[in-house]
């Protein structure tokens, strides 16, 4: 039973909370270090980069298209009931990866992850809410953006020691157990709660915006793969896919239970942080893409090695992530993300001068610098977004801000994967010309797709990964840049928008209720 003073074992509760989304957010990072082990055609998969961008997006797509759904499913049913259901369905849908034997089944795969990934995250923010009281709750939402770094940690170094002494699966075989007992810890240390005016359900909302998303993407993907938009196979899809998401916000505005309710959006606080939320994913999802392939193709880095280097970034979320709390009260929500906004703008420009010379130490730091403005940036925006709305509300406001962080990662991959993809078709192409035809289009798409067809043709093909090289790194410094511009933005929504720090006497006036 929720009191004002909070949950009596609410720090034990936490804890679970935390360790339950270490599996979600350990796939991903694992992920990302697996990507060239899954490119690989005689130890992986044999992917290519785009079946790469829609091994992430079929993830994140449905993953955002039902968080709103389950969100209220939980409100409804019971939190902890659906977060036990999402453990479930995502260890079962892991080991559907694990043993995936092509690219199109692990794609439908890591689909079945994301609908218990969209069962789990909404849970645990509501339940952190209804468990803390307000006082405590910004100190709880910090632990558990903590708790994220520490998975980002130990995900990229978890992913490489499994790649190099097993094979590419264990990288998904790996959650199982963390589900195992997550699920019993659940069952005896979580309490159930619920909104009792929960919201009514919006299943023609989450197919809408479901076909829309997959639609706009395929379209953008497409693009990429084939160097062009003025293609039917490009540009169909994604018209289409926008006139489906307008008829999406249609259908939204008409009904008075939206599955993504934009009335929200007219309180300034939750409008702005989540607006800053969506351009910083945007940008460094479709930044992050590109760093894998650098590390270990480019700069020849084992799983390991690269899962090593990303240490910094996730050392700099744990260190920085449960002080950004103590920031955001000094100086207010807006000089704290705003600056941080600032510095994610500046790293993101930054990759545009790394090269095959460029010193690790210099990579080390820029990683660093990256994850400390990350961990000021997320616990104060998702606080701001859950204090936006009121507090039974609070699987509404997680589902919300989760929706829009993962639609703006996915839309982040499959537009700057597809900057990538076409910058460096365009570099490599001329050094292609003595290949057959019928491998020509095949070895552009991608540094994965030159390397391999470098290695089938042996000493001939050596000749090829140098420009290879050079082709990557313009592609490279081309799509961080981008990722700067959109991150740029986000600095203008936050200096613009955010709420500065409230006065004394407001602050005195706001807290009163929330204790009474």
């Amino acid at each position: 039973m929720e009191t004002h003073a909070g949950h009596p074992r609410r720090w034990t509760i936490l804890g679970v909370l935390v360790f339950s989304l270490l599996a979600v957010v350990l796939d991903n990072t694992i992920l990302n270090v697996a990507m060239k082990t899954i490119a690989d055609p005689t130890h992986g998969l044999g992917a290519t980069q785009s079946e790469l961008e829609w091994a992430i997006n079929s993830y994140t797509l449905v993953f955002a298209g039902l968080l709103f759904t389950f969100g209220v499913i939980g409100d409804r049913t019971g939190r902890k009931r659906m977060l036990f259901i999402g453990m479930a369905l995502f260890g079962l849908a892991s080991l559907a990866s694990a043993y995936s034997q092509d690219p199109t089944q692990l794609i439908l795969a890591r689909a079945a992850m994301g609908i218990g990934g969209a069962a789990i995250m909404p849970a645990t923010l509501a339940i952190i809410s209804n468990v803390f009281p307000p006082a405590e709750r910004g100190k709880a939402i910090g632990i558990w953006a903590g708790g994220v770094g520490l998975a980002v940690a130990i995900g990229p170094i978890t992913g490489g020691l499994l790649i190099e002494r097993f094979w590419w699966g264990s990288v998904f075989l790996v959650n199982v157990p963390i589900v195992i007992i997550s699920m019993f810890l659940i069952g005896f240390v979580v309490p159930e709660s619920r909104d009792p005016k929960p919201s009514k359900l919006d299943p023609v909302g989450v197919l809408l915006s479901i076909i829309g998303l997959v639609a706009v993407v395929y379209g953008i993907i497409r693009g990429g793969e084939l160097a062009t938009v003025t293609d039917p196979e490009v540009y169909v899809p994604a018209l289409a896919g926008i006139a489906v998401l307008a008829l999406f916000a249609w259908w939204e505005r008409r009904i008075d239970h939206p599955v993504f309710d934009v009335r929200n959006f007219g309180n300034v606080r939750f409008s702005s942080a989540i607006g800053m939320m969506g351009m910083v994913f945007f940008a460094m999802m479709g930044g992050m893409f590109f760093l894998t392939f650098y590390l270990q193709i480019v700069l020849g880095f084992s799983p390991v090695q690269a899962g090593a280097l990303m240490i910094p970034f996730a050392a700099a979320q744990l260190i920085f992530a449960p002080l950004s709390q103590r920031v955001n009260q000094r100086f207010g929500a807006k000089l704290a993300s705003g600056v941080s906004m600032a510095v994610i703008t500046l790293v993101l420009a930054s990759y545009a001068l790394l090269d095959q010379d460029t010193p690790v130490l210099l990579i080390e730091v820029i990683f660093f610098i990256q994850g400390a403005a990350m961990a000021n940036i997320m616990p104060p925006a998702t606080t701001a977004i859950m204090e936006s709305l009121p507090r039974e509300k609070a699987g509404v406001g997680s589902a919300m801000s989760n929706t829009v962080r993962q639609v703006a990662g996915a839309l982040g991959v499959a537009v700057l994967g597809s900057v990538l993809s076409s910058s460096y078709r365009g570099e490599i192409a001329p050094h292609l010309t003595s290949l057959p035809e019928a491998v020509r289009h095949a070895a552009g798409e991608s540094l994965m797709a030159t390397d391999a067809v470098a290695k089938a043709l042996g000493a001939r093909g050596q000749g090829l990964m140098e420009p290879a090289y050079d082709a990557f790194i313009h592609g490279m410094h081309i799509t961080a840049l981008v990722s700067a511009v959109i991150a740029l933005a986000g600095v203008a929504v936050v200096f613009r928008w955010m709420p500065g720090k409230p006065a004394p006497v407001q602050e005195a006036e706001t807290r009163e209720p929330a204790v009474v």
